[in-house]
């Protein structure tokens, strides 16, 4: 389910730096909130808007023939998603906890880029930045162990996540799991290694806050 939380104001013009810092120009912006596990958009939709994570994370996955799920990114707090370079949407889209998102109409952005170098110059770098993600996901799939993905993970999450020294992870070791292309078991076996290594340590019920003890031996892992 979502719920508009500015309809009153959908209507009101706001900067379009609110979105990722892109500029200056101006462009209508919405917010919407998705509860845990929403869809946010499906995959073959039109790609209309371009969405930013105001609160909560998001993941992108594909539905694969035998039914398993292949996450291809995490969107959390700040971050822009939806930009397609065809009409429709390559990936589902859901809410890993309950989630706000910001929108803007594609369309305007792209209007907005043909008179601003700034928006257009923004809008490169966030493809570049995209297709970089890919290929280094690409890379961790096809040529990195099981340890090394689990390493390489936690890494990236250290650099996207840690406000202080305790990395709190809004996703599950499942989805760990089909963004790392292994089982749930291999996952919680890397964690389990690592954590008796005194690599890393656990907090909290859920295991999903982390402390990241020996970041050196975490990057040596991460071939």
């Amino acid at each position: 389910m979502l719920v508009n939380i500015n309809a009153a104001s959908a209507g009101r013009q706001s900067a379009l730096g609110e979105l990722g810092e892109l500029s200056r120009a101006r462009v209508i912006l919405s917010e919407f909130r998705y509860n845990k596990g929403s869809e946010i958009y499906g995959e073959t939709e039109p790609a209309d808007y371009i969405y930013q994570v105001v609160e909560g994370a998001v993941r992108s996955y594909k539905l694969l023939t035998d039914g398993r799920r292949q996450i291809g990114a995490f969107h959390l707090l700040g971050d822009i998603f939806g930009l397609e370079n065809g009409s429709v949407h390559r990936f589902t889209t859901e809410a890993i906890v309950d989630t706000t998102v910001r929108l803007v109409k594609r369309r305007n952005l792209e209007h907005v880029a043909e008179t601003d170098v700034l928006v257009a110059l923004d809008l490169l770098n966030m493809t570049t930045s995209s297709l970089e993600h890919a290929e280094d996901h690409m890379l961790l799939l096809g040529r990195k162990t099981s340890l090394e993905r689990v390493a390489a993970f936690l890494l990236e999450m250290d650099r996207r996540l840690s406000a202080t020294s305790v990395m709190a992870l809004p996703m599950c070791r499942r989805d760990i799991a089909d963004y790392l292309g292994l089982t749930l078991e291999t996952v919680s076996r890397a964690l389990s290694y690592l954590h008796s290594r005194g690599v890393l340590g656990f907090l909290g019920p859920t295991q999903r806050q982390i402390v990241l003890k020996d970041r050196v031996r975490l990057a040596d892992l991460d071939l």
